[in-house]
């Protein structure tokens, strides 16, 4: 036993490399594509290219007689598997009955109409084109308002209108604010339909085994232990004889935090023909049939006295729902309705949702799920409402915040935020830039005939979803701790990251309380089998909910060691630190392997205590997260192409407590990027036909590095109270912040034009149409 203690240097905070990197950087991680078994078949979905249609026939025979092809299945064979499951519920929500396979009818372009199954994947390709499928094609209507007016088609027959649901919350004294306020503004403000794009597209493998009758699936996908349940639902078998493995999933953005109906159609086909099947989604098929982000129409009013002080906002918003629902398309928008007043004090608001069936591709969860589209709306009224008082939009804005000292606040939306100082990172930000002179090189930029603009935007975000009755599923989070014979420490997490890097914060966390090296904590996820009933990771929940869990699942097993501890010591005054325990009497201390190789050799063992050294924690959050910050966004606009350039973006978050300040800046520049591409390059586009003509990369912009700027980042720290670690979330904070910055830069830079306000995206054409004096 030795006398002598070195506690290693704390981890938390440092900036340390993920140690998921090596594996993916030199190609040797494991997608789904890259699985292979022993006699593996290959699916291949016949879908329809119509976004109206009623089936009339369908002849699979020419499918069936192509060699190689071993089974074709149609709607009816699927009749009697479970619908894709709806998570949301809304008073008087219409829910389509949504198969796997079509019946009768078809209602988007992309609807899958049959699969076919071959021993090599290009020749099931190639016999799925040989259905032949006879179409009585109907009208369609792919724009959201189009489909409320009178007389439009109908998207599902059984109901009189395109209405999915209507949703109203209302606070304070609306009407009279509005008639007493000095200043009201008004404005229509989309965020346009954008298609996710994630790396990797979706794929499966299914494997069932006839002896056993248990079936494994490999999915790319955010939630495994809610796809087991309800794939085990809609195939109608015992669930613990479900298996669901998310191996390496490359980016999913809340695209994946959905079970579709490939996943039961897999298993399905598996099940059918005894053998593993694999589906992997084409680009082209990515984009018709993974669910769009965004899609709304919303129509803004806000009232302020003569001094600026904001007094109530109003919103009517209209959400393009697409054709059926996915998991949570229709809570999507009530998240946007949460969000609605910022960062701001007033307290009278009110809400309309309609959600809207259209002939499209349906709409869920895209990196921020309704918070950007918030954000956008209020941060673009906020500026509006500055130029209309010949305010400066900072000063508008600090005027306007919620004060550190009415923390928890209670906003009109019903949240209770938790924690903030909402000046300090607009402050940093503005220090950053240098606002006075910009401001001066902007007049000088002016009067040289250039067009430069500056534009700011303050965010705040719910986060850490959260608490079980404000969530579809289950707001907790589970973790188990292993201390391993060797003292080794394996961690499994009921969160399924998928870039977030956990593999290594969670090391750190969990390093940092066993007093550990970080190459001695390993994480482990994803996989139904191995670890522990846990929700996933979307909303910016695995550190703040998951990181919590594991670390009361920590001092759980710390009071086991200190157990142990003290039976080896013959002391009852213990305590444990720097991976040893230590009688605080003789300074005499055992390690945690001799420890952990005592309690599984268990010749003695402490009064009520078992043989091992494991934990495990589920823990309930008591509340949301609500981390915040604030973007300024520097632009030029050419005037003879109407190109814009971003000559400076700077972002100063506050996510609470930072685990890993590397990690948090890289969560930050993806989620700019993101940000960016609504701004000023991506959007979905459907002709009346309900037809995607944005249906591959030639059509639709993504940004490429070149086209980015340089991001500046900084940090403002201010813990939460909601969990012990102080974290707030970060994933998708700066999606929310970056696209109002963006925009309101760009308007700044064409105010001297007249121009007020434009949508998204804001392309060289609809720019250099009003530097012609057309209409964007």
């Amino acid at each position: 036993m030795a006398t002598t203690v070195a506690r290693p240097e704390t981890l938390v905070g440092k900036r340390i490399k993920r140690k998921e990197d090596p594996r993916l950087i030199t190609g040797t991680a494991t997608y789904v594509d890259d699985i292979q078994m022993p006699g593996m078949h290959h699916a291949s979905i016949l879908r329809s290219p119509h976004a109206a249609a009623i089936l009339k026939s369908i002849n699979i025979r020419p499918a069936l007689e192509t060699a190689g092809v071993v089974a074709v299945f149609t709607g009816a064979d699927v009749k009697d598997v479970g619908p894709v499951p709806c998570g949301a519920s809304l008073p008087g929500l219409r829910v389509p009955h949504h198969h796997i396979l079509a019946q009768d009818r078809v209602y988007f372009a992309g609807h899958p109409v049959a699969v076919v199954v071959s021993t090599d994947r290009y020749i099931a390709r190639d016999a799925a084109d040989r259905i032949e499928v006879e179409y009585d094609v109907k009208a369609a209507v792919a724009d959201p308002e189009k489909a409320l007016e009178k007389g439009a088609p109908a998207v599902h027959p059984q109901w009189p209108d395109n209405i999915a649901f209507t949703f109203h919350q209302e606070n304070g004294e609306v009407d009279k604010v509005f008639a007493e306020a000095a200043v009201v503004v008004k404005q229509r403000i989309t965020s346009q339909r954008l298609i996710p794009c994630a790396m990797e597209t979706r794929g499966v493998v299914a494997d069932y085994k006839t002896g056993e009758k248990a079936l494994t699936i490999y999915s790319s996908t955010q939630i495994p232990h809610l796809m087991r349940s309800l794939v085990a639902g809609m195939l109608g078998m015992p669930e613990h004889k479900l298996r669901v493995v998310a191996p390496e999933v490359g980016g999913g953005f809340g695209s994946k935090l959905n079970v579709y109906a490939e996943e039961a159609l897999m298993g399905f086909v598996s099940m059918r023909i005894g053998k593993p099947v694999k589906w992997i989604e084409s680009r082209r098929e990515g984009f018709l049939a993974t669910i769009h982000g965004r899609g709304h129409a919303d129509y803004f009013e806000i009232a302020a006295g003569k001094d600026g002080t904001i007094l109530g906002l109003t919103l009517k918003l209209i959400q393009d729902l697409g054709a059926y629902h996915q998991l949570l398309t229709p809570a999507i928008p009530t998240l946007s309705v949460l969000m609605m007043p910022g960062l701001y004090r007033f307290k009278n608001i009110r809400a309309d949702i309609v959600g809207v069936f259209t002939n499209c591709t349906p709409t869920d969860a895209y990196r921020g799920a309704g918070r950007p589209e918030a954000t956008h709306g209020i941060e673009r009224m906020v500026d509006m409402l500055a130029a209309e008082m010949k305010m400066d939009p900072a000063e508008i804005r600090l005027k306007n915040f919620i004060r550190p000292e009415e923390f928890p606040y209670a906003t009109a939306t019903g949240l209770s935020y938790d924690s903030g100082e909402y000046d300090k990172p607009l402050k940093k930000a503005l220090d950053l830039v240098n606002y006075g002179r910009l401001r001066e090189d902007q007049k000088r930029a002016r009067a040289e005939g250039r067009l430069m603009g500056i534009g700011l935007s303050t965010y705040g975000e719910i986060c850490a979803f959260g608490p079980s009755p404000a969530t579809p599923a289950g707001g907790w989070e589970s973790a188990t701790v292993r201390v391993e014979p060797s003292g080794k420490v394996t961690v499994h997490t009921g969160a399924s990251p998928h870039g977030q890097g956990e593999e290594t914060t969670f090391a750190q966390i969990a390093a940092d309380e066993m007093g550990v090296d970080l190459d001695d904590v390993i994480v482990l996820h994803g996989d139904t089998a191995i670890v522990q009933y846990g929700i996933g990771t979307f909303g910016s929940r695995a550190t703040a909910v998951g990181g919590t869990a594991l670390y009361f699942a920590l001092q759980d097993l710390k009071v086991k060691i200190k157990k142990y501890g003290a039976m080896l010591l013959d002391s009852s005054d213990v305590s444990y630190s720097a991976g040893r325990c230590i009688c605080n009497k003789t300074g005499k201390s055992v390690t945690l392997a001799e420890i952990s190789g005592a309690s599984y050799r268990a010749m003695r063992l402490p009064p009520n205590t078992e043989p091992g050294l494991m934990a495990t924690h589920f823990w309930e959050p008591p509340n949301f997260t609500f981390p915040f910050g604030a973007h300024i966004v520097v632009t030029e606009i050419d005037k003879e192409t109407g190109a814009v350039e971003i000559k400076r973006y700077v972002a100063v978050d506050d996510c609470g407590k930072i685990i890993n300040p590397l990690i948090v800046a890289g969560q930050v520049h993806g989620g700019v990027v993101q940000g960016i591409g609504q701004a000023l390059y991506e959007n979905a586009v459907y002709d009346d036909n309900g037809q995607l003509l944005t249906g591959e990369f030639m059509d639709y912009a993504i940004p490429k590095a070149s086209m980015l700027p340089r991001i500046e980042e900084d940090h403002t720290e201010t813990p939460s109270p909601v969990n012990p670690l102080g974290v707030k979330g970060v994933g998708e904070a700066g999606t929310i912040g970056c696209s109002p910055a963006v925009v309101n830069s760009v308007v700044d830079a064409l105010s001297p034009l007249g121009v007020k306000h434009l949508d998204m995206p804001l392309s060289p054409e609809k720019i250099w149409r009003v530097l012609t004096g057309g209409k964007a």
